[in-house]
């Protein structure tokens, strides 16, 4: 017997710890059962810790190893597979999933794609190789969504997307999941943390170039330099993991800082995390739409943010938190200062963060929002 539910197939990189990936298990579980199903394809590969995040059982997790196999078998792999699910809409991602578009087409599927963010090599999206590759892709995408308006304005003037073809969705967050803990509950940070006078500094992301945690830690050291007094109760805690770890932990010893700062690798506790930090920093260089700012900000805290892409859709400058431009060490260092010795404003942008989170990046505004793109897809 046919199952008249959607069959949904998502297209991504792989399925490990990550703003992006999260979005796609959120579909997944929280979608209502009865009208969907799904399966999801990594170009790559797949972390099966992350993937028992996935709470459904009758979905299917593959992997296709392209750097083992080169993309023209990939392409093969991915057309037999999608000969074989028969899925309704197959969803690709970002720049690995263009070489699922052409399979799914021949073979009979409907196409659409999404743009998250950028890589450090290509912050506007707009280096020519990769712009021309989503280009020539498009015509075979039947409808586009992007997480941030920014990223909307970039597929329609630089890659040739008719704009009715283009859907922008923000990411939401599970404000029931990351919410506030009032007073601060540090009982998931190290113990050297949870002291109740301290002032705890928080960056959640993976350790890599893009996310420009090293500008940080150079704002947190000159912070200190000029305020030594605030050494004893000063604290910055970075929460992920990733190829600059080493690099990263040698330069918090460089800066004098190491006895200050925690590194907490990847941490399946994140809600419980963001309950013990006063104030969240995203140094990025370029972001679509930050799921950690929303996590933040559901979770009452303010948020200090570069001045970049999806970024400036989210602030609400002096209100929830304040912009920094990427790489402004001075301004990073004046901004957590202004935080840390006032908290009555901390406390007041943390709250003003929160009903902005629960009022215009919920979850419940996402999940509709895509439940209604997939409906009119499938019917096409």
């Amino acid at each position: 017997m046919n199952d008249p539910r959607i069959f949904l197939v998502h297209v991504i990189h792989h399925l490990y710890i990550g703003g992006m990936e999260n979005g796609v298990v959120n579909l997944v579980n929280k979608l209502p059962h009865d009208r969907f199903r799904h399966a999801i394809v990594c170009v790559e590969d797949y972390s099966e810790q992350f993937r028992q995040r996935i709470q459904r059982p009758d979905v299917e997790v593959y992997a296709m190893h392209r750097s083992q196999i080169g993309s023209r078998r990939l392409r093969w792999r991915l057309w037999r597979l999608f000969r074989k699910l028969r899925p309704d809409i197959v969803h690709s991602r970002n720049m690995s999933g263009l070489d699922a578009l052409l399979p799914a087409r021949l073979a009979g599927c409907r196409t659409l794609h999404s743009e998250h963010g950028f890589d450090v090599d290509n912050l506007r999206g707009g280096a020519f190789k990769p712009a021309l590759l989503r280009r020539l892709h498009a015509p075979l995408v039947q409808h586009f969504i992007s997480v941030s308006q920014d990223l909307r304005e970039l597929m329609i003037e630089r890659w040739g997307v008719a704009p009715r073809k283009v859907t922008q969705i923000y990411n939401g967050v599970d404000t029931a999941r990351f919410a506030p803990a009032l007073p601060r509950q540090r009982a998931a940070l190290p113990e050297a943390f949870r002291l109740e006078r301290l002032f705890v500094v928080g960056a959640v992301g993976r350790l890599q170039a893009i996310k420009d945690q090293a500008t940080l830690l150079q704002a947190f050291a000159l912070l200190l330099q000029r305020q030594p007094q605030w050494r004893d109760w000063l604290r910055l805690a970075l929460i992920g993991d990733g190829p600059l770890r080493e690099r990263l932990q040698a330069q918090a010893g460089e800066l004098g800082i190491a006895g200050q700062t925690w590194f907490a690798g990847a941490r399946h506790d994140l809600p419980e995390l963001l309950q013990g930090i006063d104030l969240f920093v995203l140094p990025s260089l370029n972001e679509g739409i930050s799921n950690t700012f929303l996590e933040a900000m559901a979770s009452g805290i303010p948020v200090l943010a570069t001045a970049v892409g999806g970024n400036l859709e989210l602030q609400d400058e002096g209100v929830v938190g304040a912009s920094f431009n990427p790489g402004d060490v001075a301004r990073l260092a004046d901004l957590i200062a202004v935080y840390a010795g006032n908290p009555e404003l901390t406390q007041k942008h943390g709250a003003a963060a929160r009903q902005r989170a629960l009022e215009q990046f919920s979850l419940q505004a996402m999940l509709a929002n895509y439940r209604q793109v997939y409906q009119a897809l499938a019917q096409k």
